[in-house]
């Protein structure tokens, strides 16, 4: 059983720097299509990167393209998400989500499309 285990939350000033990590196991993550989805406190789930299983092909909503970058290390089956000029706006509870699939180059920046989670991490941007 594929299990998800985040680290990395915590409290930034606005234009500061976060990486988040997310360690796999039970299964390798070179084996899904994976990325990160965070939510707000009364806003909806936001995909916000994704990468397929092949790792040569990423995707990344309008709000963090060029800030965010999703990554993957295979030998030690985690994931990670640096993210750098961090707005007050990026506040919000971060998952690390995957999804089994055949294809090898294409991801999916839905959430909805995701069965496995992460426990999610705190991400905090204030002043």
């Amino acid at each position: 059983q594929l299990q998800l285990v985040e680290s990395g939350g915590g409290l930034v000033q606005p234009g500061g720097s976060l990486r988040l990590s997310c360690a796999a196991s039970g299964s390798t993550l070179d084996s899904y299509e994976i990325g990160w989805v965070r939510q707000a406190p009364g806003k909806e789930r936001e995909g916000i990167s994704c990468m397929s299983k092949s790792g040569n092909r990423t995707r990344y909503p309008d709000s963090v393209e060029g800030r965010f970058t999703i990554s993957r290390d295979g030998p030690k089956n985690t994931m990670y998400l640096q993210m750098s000029s961090l707005e007050t706006e990026d506040a919000a509870i971060y998952y690390c989500v995957v999804r089994p699939t055949l294809s090898l180059h294409t991801c999916n920046l839905d959430s909805r499309a995701y069965p496995y989670w992460g426990q999610g991490t705190q991400v905090t941007v204030s002043s």
